[in-house]
């Protein structure tokens, strides 16, 4: 998962990365909203759902602390993150705000 991970990350296309739990109950009103950003932006963003629980090595590794967490990257670089449940118009901004 990780090399294949690094892989995505290194786009020139903005990806952002949901890490979730299955038990997670704001996952669960986050995974509506996220299908909306993507209706929205199309081929501008790349969204990937990890799942912290499955995948604890690369949790680690960005020091996830609590789910949902939401993580910019674009070329390998992380430059936003965001924990919690945000609406779709303030995770449009921001996505647009890298572009």
């Amino acid at each position: 998962m990780k090399s294949n991970f690094n892989t995505i990350i290194n786009s020139e296309t903005p990806v952002l990365v949901d890490f979730f739990a299955d038990w997670c109950g704001p996952c669960k009103v986050l995974t509506p909203i996220l299908k909306e950003v993507k209706d929205e932006l199309g081929d501008r963003i790349k969204i990937v759902k990890i799942d912290v629980d499955k995948n604890q090595p690369l949790s680690a590794k960005y020091q996830v602390r609590g789910v949902p967490t939401m993580i910019l990257f674009k070329n390998g670089k992380q430059l936003w993150r965001q924990s919690g449940v945000l609406q779709k118009n303030d995770i449009v901004g921001v996505i647009n705000s890298y572009q």
